[in-house]
């Protein structure tokens, strides 16, 4: 079984950039209110973050996503088994 992560977004101080969708349209996407989407995303209510759990697949490409956010409002963080 192939290690897990999970990308923690922080949409409500997205400038809407959207370098994210231009390195990985598949996972992220320009959303009505100039902000990026995180798609397949839940709301963590406590956090006020948009989080979701993905496998080693997609790891590389969301780190590219996260790492040419100006504002680093994407971070991933492996989930301990």
């Amino acid at each position: 079984m192939g290690k897990k992560y999970k990308i923690i977004f922080d949409r409500t101080n997205c400038i809407g950039t959207f370098a994210c969708v231009d390195v990985n349209p598949e996972r992220w996407q320009k959303g009505k209110d100039a902000k990026s989407i995180l798609r397949g995303a839940k709301l963590n209510k406590e956090t006020g973050n948009y989080e979701l759990i993905i496998d080693e697949s997609e790891y590389d490409k969301n780190l590219e996503a996260a790492s040419v956010c100006p504002v680093f409002v994407i971070k991933i963080e492996p989930i301990e088994e």
